[in-house]
Order: C-alpha cells, then structure tokens, then sequence
C-alpha cells in the first residue's frame, strides 16, 4: 500500500485547495444555486469596488507581505553574513529556534502588551527617562498603515526564514566558499553575500514566496496589530462571510478573488525584486571592492537579530506577569499585588476550548505524521525520484493565501452537509500541518544510515520489520520532533478553525483572538499565555520520551 502513500499526500495537499479555489470563484462571478446565484455577473466585484476603504485595504496587505518578507529576509541573510560559526551565532540560534513553536496569535500579544503606549518598554523608562506618568497618547497599536503589524510579522517570520536558511547551510558548501572568498580578499560579509547569498536564496525560495503569502493574508495578528479603519482586505472578508446577510457571501468571494490576485501581484513585484538584487550584486561584483570594513553592520545585524528575539520572549514573559497580575498601574514596572483569580475565572470557561485544542491538535498531528512516515518509507524502499515530483506541492497550502480557498471550502463542506463537523476541521488542519511535518522529518531520514537496515536484512529481517524495529526506534526522536511542530502549527490555526468549523469547536486561539477587542490584559495573558505553553508542552513530551526510553542505551543519546 506504500506505492499509494505520495499520491495520498498530493490528494490531502492539493483537493481542498483547489476545490475550495473552485468553490470560491464560481459565487464570485455570481453563481451559487443555494443562495438562488444561477447566473454568472460581474454584480459581486462591483459591490466590493464600492466599498468605502477597499483601496486602502488592498495596499495595507501587499505592503505587508513585502515589507514584512523584505525586512526579515535582509535581516537573516545579514546575519548569517555577519556572525555564522561564531559563539554568538550558536546562542542566538539556541535563542531563536525555540520561537518558531509560538503561535503567531501569542507572539502578536506579547509583542502588543510590550510597544503600546501603556506596555512594559514605556513602564521600564517611565517616569525616570521620560518624566511621563499617564500613558502617551500615541496611536502605536492598530495604527492605519499598519507598522504596528508588520513589525510583529517581522519579528515572528525572521525564526522561521533563520530556520530555514539554517537547514540550506549544508547544501551549498558555506564553509569551503566563505574561505575561498576570504582568500580573494573580501570581507566577511561581502564574501558571503556575493558567493553564497545566490545560491541559498535558491534553496529558501519557496519559504520565502510563503512568507509573502502569508503576512499578506494574514486574519489573527491583523485583528491583534492591524489597522481598523479600514482593516486589512483579509480581515474584512471575514467580517463579511460571517455577516448574517447570506448574500454578502457573493460579494466576500469576489473579496477572496481579490486577496488572491493581490498575493499574485506581490509574488510578480517579488520576482521584479529579485532581478533587481541579482543585478546589483553583479555589478557589486565586477567592481572590484572588496568591502573590508563591515564592522558597523556586522553589530547592526546583530543587535537587530537580538531585539527581535528578545522582543518575543520579553512579551512572552509579560503576558506571563499579566495573567497573575493583580493592581498594577502606570508606570509601575511590576504589580503591586500578585493573585490566581484570573486563572481560577479562566479554566472554568476554557475547559472545552482547551480540550478541542489538544485533540484537534493531536488528531491532525497524527495523520500529518503517518502521511509523512509512509511517503518516506515508501522512497527508501522504492523511487526516490517519483515520490520528490509527487510532494513537488508541497509548499502549496503555504503560498495560495488561506481567504482565497477556506471561503470556498466552507461553501462546498456547506452544500455537502458536512459543514462544522470535527472531521472535516480536521482534514483542514492535516493540510497546514503536514508541509511542516515533511520538511522537519525528511533530512533526518534521508540522513539515516543505511548499513544498519543492510545488516538487519543480512540476518533475515523483512523490510516491515526493519522499518518497525530499527529504522523507526533509531529515528523516534526526530520523528517526536517533527510532530511536536506540527503540533504547534495546528494549534496555531485561527482561521481554518474558524470557518471549517462554523464557530462549533472553539479552540484556545479562536478564543483568544476574540478577546483582543476586549482589553481584559488579565485574561488575554491567561489565553495567550496557555497557547504559547502548549506547544512548548509538546516539545517537552518529545525531549524526554526518548530520554525515558534510551535511558540505558548510550548510543541512542544525544
């Protein structure tokens, strides 16, 4: 059955995507019988042309994509440049790599509870810096060109692109380039950028058309960060799917058509980018400069690295204090009081949420993580080659923005009766869940030791049971690894959850994300502190089950 196992990863990748997209166009144009839509017109794109602020919406989302991929990927790029196989880049990667686990929701919290104008960076300078003891009247938080949102973005995708160009390192030869630059007399960063900025932008292509995707798109950190008058194009076509006039449908299709088109228009600028850079880098090139003096910008990237990092975990750290925090009033640094009362309030409330996250979680966790093994089994013991072309997708629910297929996906699962079922939320998360399960799991595999299955199969051993007891036990800890991102990525899901689900089975993040027009910051820290603590959970049980189980096998420790 293993021959099937690629085909079945394209079909659960791939359906939902393009039938939602199908689903999504066709009201667009005007036809969806059930809403009595039987011909096709041009009505539902007029309606939305007519839409106060709509202009304004639309370039609020395409700056953001490109600004936020913009902005992270020089500052990821430079930094490798700069410090790569140097102590300070081993602790900033032991500081990074752990804030890909945040849901974005949390990371958006934290990072507003630290830059609003009554947050903990204005409470740490005040009133002995700045002389203030009322808050400033500052529009820092939603303000209408949306910096607010784009530095949050910025800061939650730069662990993402770190993480990736980290996993490319090793396929374009760093170390015997950088030295080959070094000898020509290049600076360090210079060197880098001119001899291996090419070829591993070529390798993070993909991830960085996603984060495009993305940041443009994106409805719970917009709600958290973003603007509202008007709010980002993706956040109004929520607004206008969930109206209880049905007929807006047509018109929030149209919308979604044109959430698409604007991510297209972004990836087109990006390209248009690309052969701008590509051409500045020759000419930087064939100049002859060899840049030596870089040690301004060697500490620029690297401070810039550790602000943003620290910005993450520092706001973490406050929605921690907020949801145990008694009276605590400007400029005060820290509460004058310290209680549990939010917390006892909050999980007696949270109690279905919290379940309906972990189950959700682990369900699509776990076929993520089967679809995964099977596709990898079947290219060790059978074509490498076929199964690479089959998973050639695989980036795809990552790049066509989530409004552009869930709208139609919601219709579709509406006409077909299963709209709202448990089974059909799950299906939705397995397809953001399983892109970051392949790619975390398939290097380890791939990396595996072959002679020990050769050996097991020299002593009789069939490949089912070389694949059950040895290549899956030696393996175990990445595959724990692996699942605990996916994990974290379906808790992480605001807006599939959202729509599949038709307001059915609230999650902790759906549930958080609604208390942000509230301002209770005691029971936004208790939600948002609990979606950032579960994943982390997750990571735990994947560090200590294979502690627990090779506790007497030195050879299996790491």
């Amino acid at each position: 059955m293993l021959r099937f196992a690629p085909h079945l990863a394209v079909l659960v990748l791939s359906a939902p995507i393009l039938c939602g997209l199908l689903a999504t166009l066709l009201p667009a144009f005007g036809y969806f019988p059930v809403l009595g839509g039987t011909e096709f017109s041009l009505d539902a794109f007029r309606m939305l042309l007519s839409q106060p602020g709509i202009l304004r919406s639309s370039l609020v989302s395409l700056a953001t994509g490109l600004v936020t991929t913009a902005v992270s990927l020089a500052l990821v790029l430079g930094f490798f440049a700069a410090w790569s196989d140097t102590r300070f880049f081993a602790r900033i990667q032991h500081l990074v790599s752990p804030l890909l686990s945040i849901p974005h929701a949390a990371a958006a919290f934290g990072f507003a509870f630290m830059i609003m104008p009554s947050g903990w960076l204005m409470r740490l300078v005040s009133p002995g810096l700045t002389g203030i003891t009322r808050p400033p009247d500052v529009l820092i938080l939603n303000d209408p060109f949306g910096l607010a949102m784009m530095a949050g973005l910025i800061v939650k995708e730069i662990p993402f692109l770190f993480l990736m160009t980290l996993a490319a390192m090793p396929q374009v030869r760093a170390v015997a380039n950088q030295r080959v630059a070094t000898a020509l007399g290049y600076g360090r960063m210079a060197g880098f950028l001119l001899v291996l900025g090419p070829p591993l932008y070529r390798q993070i292509r993909l991830a960085v058309f996603a984060v495009i995707a993305y940041a443009g798109s994106v409805v719970d950190v917009a709600l958290i960060l973003g603007p509202t008058h008007p709010a980002p194009l993706a956040v109004r076509l929520v607004g206008w799917m969930n109206d209880p006039d049905l007929t807006r449908r047509f018109m929030a299709s149209a919308g979604a058509m044109l959430q698409l088109a604007i991510s297209a228009s972004a990836l087109v600028l990006w390209l248009g980018l690309e052969r701008l850079t590509a051409g500045m880098g020759n000419a930087m090139a064939l100049s002859g400069r060899r840049r030596l003096e870089d040690r301004a910008l060697r500490y620029l990237t690297g401070a810039a690295m550790t602000v943003s990092a620290g910005l993450v975990l520092a706001g973490l750290v406050v929605l921690g204090i907020w949801s145990v925090a008694g009276y605590w009033g400007f400029p005060d640094a820290l509460p004058a009081g310290w209680t549990l009362k939010t917390w006892q309030r909050s999980l007696t409330a949270m109690g279905g949420p919290l379940l309906n996250t972990v189950t959700l979680g682990l369900f699509a966790t776990l076929g993520a993580v089967a679809i995964a093994l099977a596709c990898l089994e079947r290219e060790t013991r059978m074509d490498r080659g076929a199964t690479g072309r089959a998973l050639a997708i695989l980036y795809l629910p990552l790049i066509v923005p989530q409004p552009a297929f869930l709208f139609g996906l919601q219709m579709l699962f509406l006409a077909l009766g299963v709209s709202g079922s448990y089974g059909s939320v799950v299906l939705v998360h397995i397809v953001f869940v399983l892109p970051y399960v392949f790619l975390s799991l398939s290097d380890p595999w791939r990396a595996f030791d072959r002679r020990f299955s050769h050996c097991a199969a020299s002593l009789g051993a069939g490949r089912d049971r070389i694949f059950w007891h040895i290549r899956l036990p030696m393996l175990l800890r990445a595959v724990l690894a692996a699942a605990a991102i996916g994990f974290a990525v379906s808790i992480g899901q605001y807006l599939p959850t959202l729509l599949i689900g038709a307001g059915r089975w609230p999650t902790i993040t759906t549930e958080a994300v609604s208390l942000a027009s509230g301002g209770d910051r005691r029971v936004i820290g208790v939600y948002a502190f609990l979606q950032m603590g579960l994943p982390f959970a997750g990571f735990l049980i994947a560090t200590l089950v294979p502690v627990l189980l090779y506790r007497n096998r030195r050879g299996m420790r790491v």
